[in-house]
């Protein structure tokens, strides 16, 4: 009989999350997979699953799971309460699930969105190689609802053998390396100096496609508007409004605006975790 996980509560909003579809840009499809990828390798590296595998990924906690069968689990990202059953756990570790247990995710306490990786991984059925849900694509499972049922694989891989996984506190003010952008030359001669020596503020306007930031004007050196060309994950796009944009996991492929900065792919997973109101600030490398 395959294990099932009931979604009791989604919490504001989950989806299933694996590491994407890369090399499929040239067809209109983007890579997707979780936004902050380090937090769904280690919540399956802890649980003995390939890095790969299908995990949830959910935005400020609250979700709410109920397992039918033993399970172990990981809760990794955004730290925040966990309970299983009546019984506290804690984040970064494996954790053992009875049938009929519930795990409880509380509200995250910093950052963005945590991950539930379950050993043996979500078993949902693959699109176009993957099982992650694209918001943007509209490309594999649905996002969470309650009563919905996810099916667990089979595990492949021995337990690792390992209580915690210590990880760093996420920064009131993560830093984002970047490097220049192709479109540079489209802004006055000070804009890129202006992005990586202010802050920047998230707006409410943030989710798996992009963050849209708030701070001093980008101006621009030119105006019209590009032919649409190849976008990138950490793509720093600057439209008329001169207020960037930065993309994320669920990004469009292509994009009209010029983008002034791409931030580093080591630095995604810290942007994936910005959440609104939080301030961001930018380092050229």
């Amino acid at each position: 009989m395959t294990a099932k996980i009931e979604v009791v509560r989604p919490g504001v909003f989950a989806t299933v999350q694996d590491l994407g579809r890369p090399g499929l840009a040239a067809i209109g499809v983007g890579r997707s997979g979780a936004a902050d990828r380090g937090s769904l390798r280690l919540a399956n590296r802890l649980v003995g699953n390939p890095e790969g595998h299908a995990a949830l990924e959910c935005v400020l906690g609250g979700l709410v799971l109920r397992f039918s069968a033993p399970a172990t689990v990981a809760v990794t990202g955004a730290p925040c309460s966990i309970t299983v059953g009546a019984r506290a756990a804690g984040p970064d570790s494996p954790i053992s699930v009875d049938p009929g247990d519930e795990l409880v995710l509380g509200t995250a306490s910093r950052g963005l969105r945590c991950y539930v990786a379950v050993r043996g991984g979500i078993d949902v059925s693959p699109v176009l190689g993957a099982r992650a849900t694209d918001t943007l694509g509209k490309l594999g499972p649905p996002a969470l609802s309650a009563g919905m049922t996810l099916p667990v694989g089979r595990p492949i891989l021995a337990h690792p053998g390992v209580d915690l996984a210590p990880r760093a506190p996420l920064a009131d003010v993560p830093v984002l390396r970047v490097t220049p952008g192709p479109r540079v030359p489209w802004f006055v001669p000070e804009a890129l100096s202006t992005l990586v020596s202010s802050g920047y503020a998230a707006t409410a306007d943030v989710d798996r496609v992009g963050v849209r930031l708030d701070g001093p004007v980008l101006s621009r050196a030119r105006d019209g508007e590009l032919p649409p060309e190849a976008a990138v994950p950490g793509a720093v796009q600057v439209p008329p409004s001169g207020q960037p944009i930065l993309f994320l996991a669920d990004h469009p492929v292509t994009g009209g605006y010029p983008v002034i900065a791409v931030v580093e792919e080591a630095d995604l997973d810290l942007a994936a975790q910005v959440r609104p109101g939080q301030q961001v600030r930018f380092r050229l490398v």
